[in-house]
Parts: C-alpha cells; structure tokens; sequence
C-alpha cells in the first residue's frame, strides 16, 4: 500500500501482535484509498477477531469503513466477557490445542476438536456450518472471512490458556458432563453396563460410572481423580458467579 497515509493507535492489549517497533505509540499505515479500515488493521497484523471496536476522529465505524488521509484511528480490544451472539456457545479447536479441547470438555463445555490436521479451509467451513467459536494461535486461520467467529489463544500454556477462554466467553460450566475424548454427553450407567471395559480391580473398587452416549467410553473416578478434580475446583471457584 503506498497511498492515504492513517494513523492508527493499537490498545495495550494488542500488542502481542505488532513488531516491537510498533507497540505502545500510534503508528502510520499507508493504505490503498479503496481497502477497508479492517483491512488496513489485519495487514498491520492483528486478527478483526481481536478487535473489539474501530474510532476514526471521536466515532465509531465499521470494519468495512474506507479509510481516508490524515485519519486518526484508535483500535480497541473485545470486551470481556464477549457475547457471541445467534447461536448457544460453542466452540472448534485446532490440532494443536487438544489438552485446552479436553479441558473444557470436563467442564462440560462443548468443544469439538479437529485431531488431524484438515487444513484451514475445512477448519472455517466446519465453524460456518456449525456456527462454532475457532480457537487457534494461528493467525492466518482467524483471518477467514468464512469463520462463523474466532478467537486468539495467546499462552502455549494449557492452564492460561483455560483461563483465557473462560474469561474472554464465560460459557457455563458443567463439569463431568461430557465426554473428554468426544465431545459426547455422559449418562449415568451401571457396572454391568460397562463390565467389558473394565479390568478386574476396577470392577473390584468402584461402583459408580458414567458412559458416553456417542462413542460408549466409560468413566470412573480413577487414579487420576484428583488432578482433574483440582482442575475442575479451580474453575468453578474462578469463574462459576460470571453473567
């Protein structure tokens, strides 16, 4: 772009995604007088699904706003919580978060999860069509225009990455109603009901289980209990009283 020159100042927030050079004073964007404002904004980096509102001059515009010289323009973050409006919440997770995608499944939060890696057209047109929030630190994927809706996954870290999208959506949380390896609902069931996927002293030391009404796995309170149960705690205890 080598027309109209903007001047465009990023919220604190989004500076994860500028050059260090850019982050923390206004920078100048030269644009083409025909690309819109969001355009403009993707260029310099930052996923639209980051922003949360665009100023020019004191007032709010559209992503679709043709920038013209001399426009100062201030880019803010979502507010959290965000509201995904025209659907319930839900969301689609790449290949690379499945630790993130099983974790919200314990908490009863309905996260598909793509375990190979489909490509990100597939990903988009999945979101599309089952109007899911994509989660991803893939910022070439959360600029599809295809995308139902996105969000960025800024922590490589598991546990910050939770918090992240608890407190960015505040989905509801039901811990221990889904199935983590699927995505299914659980029921409860009998012992007998699942005797043939259990080994002799589980059958021998538990009474109490649960199945996946999709793909059948059972589940149990085992060795690893307490970890999940922890994980579960500190949830709830952070995020059970959000609106």
């Amino acid at each position: 772009m080598n027309g109209p020159e903007i001047h465009v100042e990023f919220a604190p927030a989004l500076a994860p995604f500028l050059p260090s050079g850019r982050r923390g004073r206004p920078v100048a964007l030269a644009t083409d007088g025909v690309s819109s404002l969001g355009h403009a904004v993707e260029s310099a980096g930052v996923p639209l699904t980051e922003v949360g509102s665009l100023w020019v001059g004191g007032r709010e515009v559209p992503a679709g706003y043709v920038p013209v010289a001399g426009d100062s323009v201030e880019v803010r973050p979502v507010v959290r919580p965000q509201r995904v409006p025209g659907a319930p919440l839900r969301f689609l997770l790449d290949v690379h978060l499945g630790t993130l995608a099983r974790r919200l499944r314990l908490l009863g939060v309905d996260a598909a999860y793509a375990s190979t890696d489909i490509g990100d057209p597939a990903l988009a047109a999945r979101s599309a069509a089952e109007k899911r929030v994509m989660l991803s630190r893939d910022r070439g994927l959360l600029r599809r225009r295809e995308l139902w809706a996105g969000a960025y996954v800024y922590s490589t870290r598991p546990e910050e990455q939770l918090r992240d999208v608890l407190e960015r959506f505040a989905p509801g949380l039901r811990p221990w109603s889904r199935c983590t390896a699927c995505n299914g609902l659980l029921t409860e069931a009998t012992k007998e009901e699942v005797a043939d996927q259990l080994q002799h002293g589980t059958r021998r030391t538990y009474d109490v289980f649960a199945r996946c009404g999709d793909c059948g796995r059972a589940y149990w309170k085992g060795a690893h209990h307490d970890q999940l149960e922890a994980i579960v705690e500190r949830a709830l205890a952070q995020f059970s009283g959000q609106a």
